[in-house]
C-alpha cells in the first residue's frame, strides 16, 4: 500500500446511469471491480462511488441494477447519489422523493441536491433558490429518516459550498437562511448567515445583504474573516 495516509476515497461518475456496462460487461469491467476491491482491502479504506443520478428512471433498468449490485457486493464500495436540480427534468418535490426512495431501496445513500453551476449554457435548466429550497424541504418532509442524509439545495461556488436552509423573517426583513457546508476559511464551516429574499436569485452572486448586515464574502467571492463575536 503506497498511500497509507489515504483512508477514504470517492469517485464521482455519471457512468452508473449513462453506461452501467462499465461495471458489468465491458472488456475491463472485471478488472475495474477487482481494482476497487483491492484499493479497499489493502488499505482498509472506505471507497465511495458518487453516482450522478438525476431521476428515478435512471435506476429502472436491469443493467443499472446489476451494476449497483456488483459495486456493492463484489467491490464492497458504498454508492452515494447526487444531482443538480434542473428545470423540466427533476424540478418537483415528488420527483426527488421518489428518486431518494428508490435509491434507499437499492442500498444507495442520498447525498446532495445541487443547484446548477453558473457555467456553460445552464440558463435553460436554472431553478430559483426559493423554489429549489421548497422542493427539497417538501421532498425530505415526505420521506423516512433513512433518506434524510441528503443535503441541499447546495451551491458549489467560489467561497465554498453553501446550503440554502430556508426562508424566515429577520428583524422585519424577509431573508434567505444559508450556511457553509464547506468553505475556503474553515472557521465559516457550519455557520449560518442571511441574505435578502429574492425570487429571481439563482446563484450566490445574485444574493444581496440584509439591511445593516454584510455577506460573508468580498467582491471577488472570497470569504471575509469571521467576526470575533462569532467565535
Amino acid at each position: 500500500d503506497y498511500l497509507p495516509h489515504i483512508k477514504n476515497l470517492r469517485i464521482g461518475t455519471r457512468s452508473l446511469s449513462f453506461w452501467p456496462q462499465r461495471f458489468t460487461t465491458d472488456k475491463d469491467a472485471d478488472e475495474l471491480i477487482t481494482l476497487l476491491r483491492r484499493v479497499r482491502d489493502e488499505g482498509k479504506r472506505h471507497v465511495a462511488v458518487m453516482a450522478h443520478l438525476s431521476h428515478e428512471r435512471e435506476l429502472s433498468t436491469d443493467k443499472v441494477q446489476a451494476a449497483i449490485k456488483r459495486i456493492q457486493e463484489e467491490a464492497c464500495a458504498t454508492i452515494r447519489s447526487q444531482s443538480p436540480i434542473m428545470r423540466g427534468i427533476n424540478d418537483s418535490a415528488e420527483v426527488w422523493a421518489n428518486k431518494w426512495r428508490k435509491e434507499a431501496n437499492l442500498g444507495i445513500i442520498p447525498y446532495y441536491m445541487f443547484l446548477a453551476r453558473d457555467t456553460g449554457a445552464q440558463e435553460y435548466f436554472n431553478v430559483p433558490l426559493v423554489k429549489a429550497q421548497r422542493f427539497y424541504a417538501d421532498a425530505i418532509r415526505n420521506t423516512s429518516g433513512l433518506i434524510r442524509t441528503a443535503r441541499g439545495p447546495s451551491m458549489s461556488c467560489t467561497p465554498g459550498k453553501v446550503e440554502v436552509t430556508g426562508v424566515e423573517d429577520i428583524m422585519g426583513q424577509k431573508a434567505f437562511i444559508l450556511r457553509f457546508l464547506q468553505c475556503r476559511d474553515e472557521k465559516w464551516i457550519g455557520r449560518v448567515f442571511f441574505a435578502k429574499y429574492d425570487e429571481k436569485a439563482y446563484w450566490f452572486d445574485d444574493l444581496e445583504p440584509l439591511d445593516g448586515m454584510e455577506l460573508p464574502w468580498d467582491e471577488d467571492g472570497l470569504p471575509k474573516p469571521v467576526p470575533d463575536a462569532l467565535y
